[in-house]
């Protein structure tokens, strides 16, 4: 049993529970064991929106509240999934079922500890002790990532792993994120394989998943996910990775079926409910997606869980149903999204859209036009995405329903396809944007053609033994298109082969200019933006990037 002497009194606990009898025994326990301040919360609702704006020691959380459809797991899953809980704090989970079953779905789940009710206040104790020792113990992994040294992280992961130190499953689960994160996609997956050769562990099995979708293999992505769900149809995470793998092979369909399967288990998730919402949008399956995206808005927008696209092809479903006064209240919500994170360029940029809406719909043609050119002059810059992309043709579709005839409407989408078609996903996501007016769908499926043909002709040239004319012709299609699928293929055949090219070096420097200008960002087509993929475990870095992200 864990010591019981250790001073608490300047730690703070969250207790989340419904019932006002158990909730103040945990109250009373918790301040008998000395701490400083215990808050109170009923409703996981309350507690979601404490545990964005507060950081506590210790949250301890009832399993099951009889008046809500979420759960204290799914209020867990959601938090880890959007980076709200951070590497310090302890997360119990308090209930009555002391089944097996439950108490290894609890283990799975990344949870600090689970107490079985009714419970000692000495129970407690040993519970918080304990998941303290496992945060201390493991303490020098994680200072090694907040510095950034991932590579010194990662081998003691490793070695933690391989020596069956303490906590040592939990380490090998950090460190294969690590591994996959820095893209040692062969590594990452030997380990998740030696530990589902040891344990069977769910989340294992859905890291080797998770190995094969990061590299690349999505067939055989698809394949392992689908034995997963065979095995548990409960899990969710499973169907998040699944519709990510479908999204990525353009199958918009089974990608919108997966989401809404993902979502009906975890019904009280915004990041689900998102999700399938925005796949419903993109799936052509527009009065869906409105009601869908309506119980988005209204249950999230307070959340940082929330992403103000949902806003945005919300208030395109509005429109679509001229519905000023819905459109009006997209945009005072945006309006507000902005005032509480004026920092935030890409809130401002996508309140723009919703305001354009706005003014489309009120006929002020003008304003309208003049945003799109504006628009269109910037489609060349780094910072311009995919998302905006996509937003800007679903704009220039909208005008077109409504006779608003745009000279270079053409061309804009023309340019917009061909810069960003690079793979099925993102065309298909391009070509549902602009659906409502179907020949700018046909635009953007011809410029993925058109690319094809420029990266298969380069590759003829290669096996044909004249490795710089696929080279030139690649970076001269890249220079003027900036895609990304050109550039790659010519970076790729540089590192293979540009030692054997008297100007390889020269033509590499053009090549790695061209990915700068290019954008990092426009690698690869998401819904929305989203924080973690499904699987993976919050880590946190000493840098300011997105949370969990490796450079």
């Amino acid at each position: 049993m864990a010591q019981l002497s250790e001073d608490l009194s300047d730690c703070t606990a969250l207790v989340v529970d419904g019932n006002p009898n158990s909730r103040s025994i945990l109250v009373a326990q918790l301040r008998d064991l000395g701490l400083r301040q215990v808050l109170q919360a009923t409703r996981t609702i309350n507690a979601r929106k404490q545990l964005e704006t507060q950081q506590f020691d210790f949250v301890l959380c009832e399993m099951r509240f009889a008046d809500e459809s979420i759960s204290g797991q799914d209020l867990l899953d959601d938090l880890r999934r959007n980076y709200l809980l951070p590497f310090h704090t302890v997360f119990i989970m308090i209930t009555s079922e002391a089944t097996y079953t439950k108490v290894a779905e609890a283990a799975e789940s990344a949870m600090d500890g689970y107490l079985l009710k009714p419970h000692k206040a000495s129970h407690l104790a040993e519970r918080l002790f304990v998941a303290r020792s496992r945060k201390r113990s493991l303490q020098a992994i994680f200072d090694a990532i907040d510095g950034q040294q991932f590579e010194r992280a990662a081998a003691m992961c490793v070695e933690r792993f391989e020596s069956k130190g303490l906590f040592w499953l939990y380490a090998a689960r950090v460190g294969a994120e690590l591994l996959l994160r820095m893209q040692r996609f062969d590594e990452a997956q030997t380990l998740y394989q030696t530990v589902v050769d040891a344990r069977q562990l769910p989340w294992a099995k859905l890291g080797i998943a998770r190995t094969q979708l990061e590299s690349g293999r999505l067939g055989a992505a698809t394949t392992s996910l689908d034995k997963l769900i065979s095995e548990d149809a409960s899990f969710a995470d499973a169907y998040d990775m699944l519709a990510r793998a479908q999204f990525e092979l353009g199958q918009f369909d089974k990608a919108l079926q997966t989401y809404k399967a993902a979502y009906s288990l975890t019904p009280a998730s915004i990041s689900r409910m998102q999700s399938a919402a925005m796949m419903a949008f993109y799936a052509g399956e527009i009065s869906d997606a409105g009601q869908r995206l309506d119980r988005t808005v209204r249950a999230g927008m307070e959340s940082r869980m929330f992403d103000m696209q949902s806003m945005v092809l919300f208030a395109f479903t509005r429109l679509g149903l001229e519905d000023r006064r819905g459109l009006q209240r997209c945009l005072d919500d945006c309006k507000r999204l902005v005032e509480k994170d004026p920092e935030s360029k890409r809130n401002r940029q996508l309140t723009a859209f919703v305001e354009q809406l706005n003014q489309l719909q009120r006929r002020e043609i003008n304003l309208v036009t003049a945003f799109v050119e504006q628009m269109a002059k910037g489609i060349q810059d780094s910072e311009f995405n995919s998302e905006i992309a996509s937003n800007l043709l679903a704009l220039l579709a909208q005008m077109r329903c409504r006779s608003v005839h745009f000279a270079d409407a053409d061309r804009i989408v023309q340019q917009v396809g061909m810069r960003f078609c690079s793979n099925r996903a993102v065309t298909e996501l391009l070509a549902a944007s602009g659906a409502a007016h179907p020949p700018y769908a046909q635009h953007i499926r011809a410029a993925q053609a058109s690319i094809l043909e420029v990266a298969e002709t380069a590759m003829s040239n290669h096996r044909a033994g004249d490795t710089r004319t696929a080279v030139t012709s690649l970076i001269a299609k890249a220079s003027e298109t900036l895609n990304v699928r050109l550039i790659d293929n010519a970076f790729q055949l540089l590192l293979q082969h540009g030692d054997k090219l008297p100007d390889g070096e020269a033509l590499k420097a053009q090549v790695l200019a061209l990915r700068t200008q290019a954008g990092a960002g426009n690698r690869k087509v998401s819904l929305g933006n989203q924080r973690r993929q499904a699987g993976g475990v919050m880590l946190r870095t000493g840098s300011r990037q997105q949370p969990g992200q490796l450079p």
